[in-house]
């Protein structure tokens, strides 16, 4: 993977599943020689079983597909769902496959959670949208808020050696030798006039690519900064520099979750609010729906899309893709939307309500700073683990049938009885 800026990109924001998914799947029917796929989760619900049936389309039609997921995040697709990708010929990678101890799995630590796809080597996509259903509006109250984007231009190899790097540093020696057969991918065309960077993040080389770019574009910032994030937990030092930020009259905004999807997470940001508001950083609760978007704007120029929260997870154990943006009118359309969100759906929190209950709270305060100062360092002291991939084989024998509208239909009316017992957990046993 390419460390440095490319130029000559262009850019298309993706809001929520409504545009991401429809897009995806259109590329991916279009796709002519290779998909590359990685996602956190993979849901057997209506997102997942159109994006199963138009990746078995692909494959039955010759395109290589190469499907990585999560194995603590995509831990509950059923056998017959599995297996009906397989026979097709889709790859199907497994990321830190593991047993599960009454039903409960354990590994959750130090994840694959990135999200992207790569089409043809020509077009890209990343973010932090999952397949899954509960990226659409009719999902209900709980439906997400999040965001992706469609890359096209020489930012496109980069993304596409960072699938492939991951394969082949995880996959076992056998499937290892046969991907780093794979053609280097080729140089794009000029699309555009945006500059880009892929930061990802891994627990080897590039463990701190990601936070390092949130913390140089902080500190070059001079007039604005607009976080919106999922989960806000950062480390101590990102925390310090959006105080200094706002202290040296940068207008300092936060955009964090007010309906949470996992309460704890957000009981544990709000005892940041009074060190950051004290500052003068301004900070809203997004309360429409659960905010579960990992994007930043800084100054006029500078933006930033991807999978990876501000917290210690994603921080320092997960597996996080995110793209670097430079460029005016991609800086203000996200900025005129996050202001439109602010208007419409966000709740401003002023130091009143962040000190509320403050006498019982300052015990938890002084413990979240003091986890926050010293948590990188103690997680330096333990051992990463190599992350292992497992392709997964069917167990039923291939039928050599063609895909038609049909059996497609046939497909998908037998896919709403599958059985909901754990493929890996049967694979494992």
């Amino acid at each position: 993977m390419n460390d440095s800026w490319c130029d000559n990109n262009d850019v298309k924001l993706l809001i929520n599943g409504e545009e991401f998914f429809p897009r995806v799947f259109e590329c991916i029917r279009k796709a002519s020689k290779e998909i590359l796929l990685e996602t956190f989760i993979l849901a057997e619900d209506k997102v997942g079983k159109a994006l199963q049936l138009t990746l078995i389309m692909a494959a039955r039609r010759g395109v290589r597909v190469e499907v990585t997921v999560d194995g603590y995040g995509t831990s509950q697709l059923s056998k017959k769902f599995v297996d009906d990708l397989i026979n097709a010929g889709v790859k199907l990678h497994i990321f830190d496959p593991q047993h599960t101890f009454g039903g409960i799995r354990l590994n959750l630590f130090r994840r694959l959670h990135r999200k992207l796809v790569v089409i043809d080597g020509e077009l890209a996509f990343v973010g932090g949208i999952n397949f899954s259903a509960d990226h659409l509006a009719d999902f209900g109250p709980q439906a997400k808020q999040d965001y992706a984007v469609e890359l096209r231009g020489p930012i496109v190899a980069d993304i596409r050696d960072a699938c492939l790097q991951l394969l082949i540093s995880a996959a076992s020696k056998k499937y290892s030798v046969e991907y780093k057969k794979y053609e280097k991918s080729p140089s794009q065309p000029p699309c555009g006039k945006i500059r880009m960077l892929l930061a990802i993040r891994d627990n080897q080389r590039h463990s701190k690519d990601i936070q390092r770019q949130y913390l140089l574009a902080i500190r070059l910032a001079k007039q604005r900064i607009v976080i919106a994030n999922a989960y806000f937990f950062p480390c101590f030092k990102l925390l310090r520099e959006l105080r200094r930020a706002a202290q040296r009259g940068v207008k300092v905004t936060l955009i964090l979750q007010g309906q949470p999807d996992m309460p704890w997470v957000s009981a544990l940001t709000r005892l940041l609010y009074s060190y950051l508001l004290r500052a003068g950083v301004t900070i809203y609760e997004y309360r429409q729906r659960p905010l579960h978007g990992k994007v930043a704007l800084v100054d006029d120029e500078w933006a930033t899309v991807g999978s990876s929260n501000l917290d210690p997870l994603s921080l320092s154990l997960n597996l996080e893709a995110n793209v670097m943006i430079l460029d005016a009118k991609f800086n203000r359309m996200l900025y005129g939307h996050f202001q439109e969100l602010s208007k419409a759906h966000c709740t401003p929190i002023n130091t009143q309500v962040a000190t509320r209950g403050y006498w019982w709270k300052t015990p938890l305060i002084f413990l979240s700073f003091h986890f926050l100062r010293s948590f990188p360092a103690t997680l330096g002291w333990l051992p990463a683990h190599s992350p292992v991939i497992k392709l997964i084989k069917s167990s039923k024998p291939l039928q050599d049938t063609k895909l038609t509208n049909t059996n497609i239909a046939i497909h998908e009316k037998k896919s709403k009885n599958i059985s909901k017992n754990s493929y890996y957990e049967k694979e494992s046993s």
